[in-house]
């Protein structure tokens, strides 16, 4: 896709540059069947709750607090952690490689990433019914945020697209929601990876 070709708003932007590796995401996502079992669905929660822990100190970034003002309240890694102990799973350790200290163009690009799957997440909880589970019980974090998911997707998008970055920092943005798919998805391989056996 050449740069004539990219949509003029910056979120339709980063949409349409990380559809190659958001489809990869969820081709991975399927192949581990998350939805088939219980132990197979905690694992998945797993790599959420790891993903966004990892993106904690950017949703209490006080510069970016500034631009988004409701961030904090945004994350979900707290409902990720309660969901593991109502699927009798410990907290993982951290792993390596998360990202650290990025500049403020390149964190807007994993909040892009973070804050457009909770769009995707209202299709998910509805396969996580069949096990019992809900945005009370196990699917925390996959429940319907304060004010809507999608009022609170235009509310982010729309201050993301009235920012000002120069042409360095469209690259930054861009790079960092490549990169937030991309960590995303080696999480969610080592969480199927350091499963117990019987998973």
């Amino acid at each position: 896709m050449t740069t004539l070709e990219l949509p003029a708003l910056r979120s339709q932007r980063l949409n349409a540059l990380t559809h190659a590796p958001h489809e990869r995401l969820d081709h991975a996502v399927k192949a581990h069947e998350p939805f088939s079992s219980r132990e197979r669905f905690a694992r998945f929660v797993v790599a959420q709750y790891l993903f966004q822990s990892e993106l904690q100190a950017l949703y209490q970034d006080a510069e970016l607090g500034k631009i988004f003002p409701d961030l904090p309240q945004r994350c979900r890694a707290e409902q990720a952690r309660l969901d593991l102990a109502d699927l009798d799973t410990e907290v993982p350790a951290p792993v390596a490689g998360a990202v650290d200290k990025p500049s403020l163009a390149h964190a807007l690009g994993w909040l892009f990433v973070s804050e457009g799957s909770k769009l995707g997440a209202a299709f998910l909880i509805k396969r996580v019914a069949a096990m019992g589970l809900d945005e009370n019980t196990g699917a925390r974090h996959l429940g319907e945020p304060e004010g809507g998911r999608a009022e609170g997707w235009k509310r982010f998008t729309r201050t993301l697209d009235a920012l000002e970055l120069s042409e360095a920092e469209e690259r930054e943005a861009e790079a960092g929601a490549i990169a937030a798919f991309e960590r995303f998805s080696h999480l969610l391989q080592h969480s199927y990876d350091s499963a117990p056996a019987a998973v």
